[in-house]
């Protein structure tokens, strides 16, 4: 509880808050799909912002995250920044609704946490080409570090979703069932209203938008998930208009873009605190002998990514010498560029 008090009157003196996030593209203020509803829930709650991108760790699962005051809320811990703003009772966009919608707001979230973000997972890294992930995460990195980063994180998805070399079919099925079911449950709930639930935003809102915006801005024509979308008028257009009204907020109050990953600690967008497991709540270096502590782990840092990126292409030249090998080839649906 402790804690919690202090990081909610953190929050309240903090002028400004920062979100680093990862950096924008396809019209959109960031293209990271899990980046993009944590910027739309704080524009939703009026919050001011100041959006800084970092480039050095392009897979960090601990981005994006908060930084206000002495305080840091990390994307891997306590279920995320959005929950992690809820459950402090910082920034909670459902407090006002009444106590009848709750179960119904819990069903149509898991929905969209599960269905829909297993669809967008299956057609950004299995089904699309690797132009667009490649631009979202790996485009700082050269060429042979983000070709083998990318492969990684194809496999691990698989891997997550359940994909199989003989149930490839049928998993693709029921993914794009679910996220078409998931559709059509949450266009009958939002019917002609502004947002899902009592005409007044909730987390849930910058969910599904964060997920549709991305869907039918960085998404290709011959997405089949982007076409199931598209079926359902009123959530396209609900989409596309509060993409309008929360794009054009005046940057001095809800969130201009700044920083690009440096690598000059000070100015860098890299996490003060290292993302741990056991707590949300982070206090910040003070004064300048923890800055010169903080150089020290960056440096460290870097020889380690460094040293892991020397391997990652050790690795890869090895597997591009066993590429006659079809089994290889088969297993893991490696492709090579002439």
């Amino acid at each position: 509880m402790a804690s919690a008090a202090t990081a909610a009157a953190e929050w309240e003196a903090a002028a400004r808050k920062v979100l680093v996030a990862r950096k924008p593209g396809f019209g959109l203020p960031t293209a990271c799909p899990t980046c993009l509803p944590v910027v739309l829930y704080l524009r939703m709650a009026q919050v001011p912002f100041d959006i800084h991108v970092d480039t050095s760790f392009p897979d960090a699962e601990h981005i994006p995250y908060v930084e206000f005051g002495e305080c840091v809320a990390f994307n891997n811990e306590k279920g995320g920044v959005i929950e992690y703003l809820k459950e402090e009772k910082i920034v909670d966009l459902t407090s006002k609704l009444p106590s009848d919608s709750y179960s119904d707001l819990t069903s149509t979230k898991a929905m969209v946490s599960t269905w829909l973000a297993d669809a967008l997972q299956y057609e950004l890294w299995v089904v699309t080409d690797r132009s667009i992930a490649h631009d979202i995460y790996y485009s700082d990195l050269s060429w042979p570090i983000g070709k083998i980063l990318h492969w990684k994180k194809t496999r691990d998805v698989k891997q997550l979703l359940g994909i199989t070399k003989l149930n490839a079919a049928e998993r693709e099925e029921e993914i794009y069932r679910n996220a078409n079911a998931a559709y059509d449950a949450l266009s009958m709930r939002l019917g002609d209203q502004a947002f899902l639930f009592d005409n007044s935003p909730t987390d849930v809102d910058a969910l599904f938008l964060g997920h549709a915006l991305f869907v039918l801005n960085a998404l290709p024509g011959t997405s089949t998930l982007r076409s199931y979308l598209q079926n359902y008028d009123n959530l396209v257009n609900c989409a596309e208009r509060l993409k309008v009204q929360l794009m054009k907020i005046d940057s001095s109050s809800a969130g201009s873009v700044s920083g690009s990953g440096s690598s000059d600690p000070s100015s860098s967008s890299t996490p003060r605190k290292g993302a741990s497991s056991g707590q949300s709540y982070k206090p910040k270096p003070k004064a300048k002998k923890e800055r010169t502590e903080e150089e020290k782990k960056f440096r460290r840092r870097t020889k380690y990514f460094l040293a892991t990126q020397l391997v990652a292409v050790l690795v890869f030249l090895s597997i591009m010498g066993g590429a006659d090998n079809p089994e290889l080839d088969d297993e893991y649906d490696v492709e090579y560029e002439d």
